[in-house]
């Protein structure tokens, strides 16, 4: 982990270097996640004489800088790159924690494929039917690893009788991953024919699952700006989800959906029973999503990027016309 951003540079220094000299040059460097990418591009842009802008988007803020090797690198990184850009507010005030001047982050939160994540063109009713989905249905979507909390979400259906869940997510051996506590978890419950588990799938499957679903169910323990929050709520499905992160930050109104309390499996149960208690017309969900896609986004780091240019220019002005 601490050799990771030196052999990046390394691997990508010589290849930058002849792209620059067969006529193809560029402006800046753009790079995401703070490491071992950031650290990498920064060490690129000192050797090219590129200006660098890093973003953060959750665990190289929120896990890599309790490691020594790594939080130096980060921290000496950020204080070269021209600018540093967070996924969220919370990401902002984790990062600046560490040392980094507010003045150098700016907030670009992450945005959402409008045109790729919407109700399903079909009807609601006929893609149910073709999910084999019916009755009140909540999903879980992410890694099966325990920091997404799928574990709390098939506790809680303990106190959710009338409630079926789908769990979609990686699966394997990895370090880490609950695929066989899942499982195993959901069979001493005797919740087998509650739940369902789905392997990973396409983007353009797993938005029919977002459609169909009543609910997702994000009880995660840590987040930058979650990308599955966002996608669900474009198709119109509303979100119950664990405070952490930015998460606050987008479900601000109800019918984007509602914070659990705590990050327990009673908390969930009580969260879920709450939105359907009060549950939004799913118009209503769209249409508050549709004020997260990539336009403002898209908006914010192009002039970004044009501001670091136009310094940079008049840097390199300054020192040509100093005798």
């Amino acid at each position: 982990m601490n050799l990771a951003p030196q052999l990046m540079f390394k691997a990508m220094k010589s290849h930058l270097r002849r792209l620059i000299a067969s006529g193809y040059d560029f402006d800046l460097i753009d790079a995401h996640y703070f490491y071992p990418d950031g650290v990498a591009a920064a060490a690129l842009g000192r050797a090219l004489g590129k200006p660098v802008v890093v973003t953060c988007r959750g665990d190289d803020v929120l896990t890599f800088p309790s490691y020594r090797v790594p939080r130096r690198l980060i921290l000496d990184a950020a204080r070269q790159v021209a600018a540093i850009v967070t996924v969220s507010g919370d990401l902002k005030t984790q990062l600046c924690s560490l040392g980094v001047p507010e003045s150098r982050v700016t907030v670009l939160r992450n945005g959402v494929d409008l045109e790729l994540f919407k109700p399903s063109g079909s009807g609601r009713a006929t893609i149910r039917k073709e999910l084999g989905i019916d009755g009140p249905t909540l999903l879980s979507v992410g890694h099966l690893i325990e920091r997404k909390g799928h574990h709390l979400v098939i506790a809680a259906l303990q106190n959710l009788p009338n409630f079926k869940l789908i769990v979609i997510g990686a699966r394997g051996n990895e370090s880490g991953v609950m695929d066989n506590e899942l499982q195993q978890q959901v069979e001493r419950l005797g919740l087998s024919n509650r739940v369902r588990f789905v392997n990973n799938v396409s983007h353009d499957v797993l938005r029919s699952y977002y459609a169909a679903a009543d609910a997702l169910v994000l009880a995660t323990k840590r987040e930058g700006m979650p990308n599955v929050m966002l996608e669900s709520l474009a198709c119109g499905t509303p979100v119950v989800a664990t405070p952490v992160g930015g998460i606050p930050e987008v479900l601000t109104v109800p019918e984007a959906g509602v914070l659990m309390k705590e990050r327990t499996a009673q908390a969930v149960a009580t969260a879920v029973t709450h939105l359907f208690n009060h549950y939004p017309r799913r118009e209503e969900t769209r249409r508050f999503a549709e004020t997260l896609g990539w336009d403002e986004t898209t908006r914010g780091q192009t002039q970004l990027f044009e501001r670091i240019l136009s310094d940079a220019q008049l840097k390199h002005t300054a020192i040509k016309a100093t005798p």
